[in-house]
């Protein structure tokens, strides 16, 4: 009963984190599930497969506040899908540390830029006038995928600051992430099962919490300014790109 308590916990705290921010929450449930002494490849597999549960719950509550953008979130997945497939099949060959740090260098950096960057709030934005290039889209969404399937972060570390890149306001670019993670993960989420990678008991146990936390964190990502969700959301992904970095270059952090 407590062992459930906690695991109802921890995929609360991970739930809220992933909606708030759109990034599917595989960043914070890879390590956890590892620090519980499951196997790296079998983290990032039940990973994958608890992501679609965070992405699913936060996409439902993003729909009621009229936020996700179904267009591009569906030129994201288009291709993300294949991607997650291709990097969930790249994890029985390939080791992942260089593309770790790869990955890390190139978040960090781009962290930075979105740190600085300006944001405008919902009530200032008609999503009918913003012009967006719908030919680039598909290519943020393959990379995305790779990175969801070959590192089991769900995507949205890279959705979130391409669908801004693009002009996407902040609010809508964590929304339709959230929305385009459903499919990714999905697609990541099966290969891997099929590879034998997904823990199904560790799954069950945080699937409730995660259900539970993506609501709860859809609302205060309502409630919270751009502006602030911009930078929090700059911090979390240069502490994403730091981990990666140190994991990369072969240091021991979970």
């Amino acid at each position: 009963m407590l062992k459930s308590l906690g695991y109802f916990g921890v995929g609360i705290f991970i739930g809220i984190l992933a909606a708030l921010f759109g990034l599917g929450g595989g960043f914070l449930i890879v390590p956890t599930l590892n620090l519980l002494g499951v196997e790296i490849h079998h983290a990032v597999g039940t990973s994958s497969a608890a992501v679609v549960f965070t992405s699913l719950s936060s996409a439902i509550a993003y729909s009621r506040q009229k936020r996700i953008h179904y267009k591009v979130g569906l030129l994201l997945a288009s291709t993300a899908v294949i991607g997650a497939y291709i990097g969930a099949w790249m994890t029985s060959y390939i080791s992942a540390t260089q593309l770790k740090v790869i990955f890390g260098v190139v978040l960090f950096l781009v962290a930075i830029k979105l740190y600085r960057k300006k944001s405008r709030e919902p009530h200032e934005v008609d999503l009918n006038q913003v012009k967006l290039d719908y030919k680039i889209v598909p290519i943020g969404g393959f990379i995305a995928g790779i990175a969801s399937g070959l590192l089991g972060i769900g995507g949205g570390a890279i959705n979130v600051p391409f669908l801004t890149y693009i002009g996407l306001p902040i609010h809508y670019a964590v929304a339709t992430s959230s929305f385009a993670i459903v499919f990714t993960a999905t697609s990541g989420a099966l290969k891997h099962y099929m590879l034998g990678n997904v823990e199904v008991e560790w799954l069950l146990l945080l699937i409730p919490g995660l259900i539970v936390g993506a609501q709860i964190g859809a609302r205060i990502a309502k409630r919270t300014k751009a502006s602030s969700l911009t930078k929090a959301f700059a911090v979390i992904m240069a502490l994403l790109a730091l981990r990666m970095i140190l994991k990369g270059l072969g240091y021991p952090i979970p």
